[in-house]
């Protein structure tokens, strides 16, 4: 690398290296100025800073990308062209021939002849009877299904076999039979309470004494065994009522409590009848409801 020649140095040979020069050289003050001419004049050089603009930027152009239009065409359809479709005659299927031939009548013994079943119209929605939906018995003995159009001596039987059963179904003939019969038991030992009551008050009637207020009193002593007589009758009338009210008590409430299963209800509604004064009534109303087939729920099986 060469260097320009200075004020101080105006000649330095290009093979020489920068470092020799300064070893090698004399001092400044003692070199010659060369012969013949004078030193050179340098002007210090001008450094101008250098001018800048701001760039400019420049925006690229750009053009939207040509592309060349499809070349489609809307498909044709024609419209499909149906035929008619032919039908044969249909064939008739062969029968194929039996492989045994029916044995002759006298081959067998002769099947000895039953009495066919009893018929019983099937219940429907409007008429409870046996057969479906109510299921009803079809044997009066059959204590596992209600007896639809029971008869009273039916009911009765049914009523007194069922003494405790609160399970199963009771329909509206025997309910309603069963309180007739329990009110024709109770008619005589109420007959027995009456006479007993009428006497008594007849012979106390008769046998009170009053004074005319003249020292004088009237009175009878032939009432007193009529007394005696109205009282024993009274007595054998109320024994004769708390016998035959206990002795139903339990199975009116069974064949009550299975009447509500019959109508599809909980037996317990029974106990509705403590309510006072309407309770009774309330129950009553449930006992006239008519037969329903979701009951079955309650049979016993």
């Amino acid at each position: 690398m060469t260097y320009p020649p200075t004020p101080e140095n105006p000649a330095q040979p290009e093979n020489e290296k920068p470092g020799q020069a300064e070893t090698g050289s004399a001092a400044p003050d003692e070199q010659q100025p060369p012969a013949g001419g004078t030193p050179p004049q340098y002007a210090a050089p001008q450094n101008e800073a250098p001018q800048y603009g701001a760039p400019q930027p420049q925006t690229p152009l750009y053009s939207a990308p040509q592309y060349p239009a499809p070349d489609s065409q809307t498909p044709q359809y024609s419209a499909p062209q149906y035929s008619e479709p032919q039908y044969s005659e249909p064939q008739q299927p062969v029968q194929p021939p039996a492989p045994f031939a029916a044995p002759a009548p006298s081959a067998y013994p002769q099947q000895p002849a039953f009495a066919a079943a009893p018929a019983y119209a099937a219940g429907s929605a409007g008429t409870p009877g046996p057969g479906e939906p109510f299921d009803g018995a079809t044997d009066p003995d059959d204590l596992s299904r209600p007896l639809y159009g029971a008869s009273f001596g039916q009911a009765i039987r049914r009523f007194l076999k069922n003494y405790a059963g609160f399970s199963g179904r009771a329909s509206r003939s025997e309910y309603w039979w069963t309180v007739l019969f329990s009110f024709l038991a109770s008619l005589i030992p109420l007959a027995f309470y009456i006479a007993g009551a009428v006497m008594l008050a007849s012979a106390s009637a008769a046998s009170s004494a009053y004074n005319d207020g003249f020292g004088d009193e009237f009175g009878s002593s032939s009432s007193a065994p009529a007394a005696g007589l109205g009282i024993t009758i009274l007595i054998v009338g109320v024994i004769l009522l708390l016998a035959v009210g206990l002795g139903l008590l339990v199975p009116t409430i069974a064949v009550t409590w299975r009447r509500f299963h019959d109508a599809n209800f909980a037996g317990p509604f029974y106990f509705l009848s403590f309510i006072p004064y309407v309770g009774g009534l309330v129950v009553l109303v449930f006992m006239f409801l008519p037969s329903s087939p979701l009951g079955r729920r309650f049979d016993r099986f």
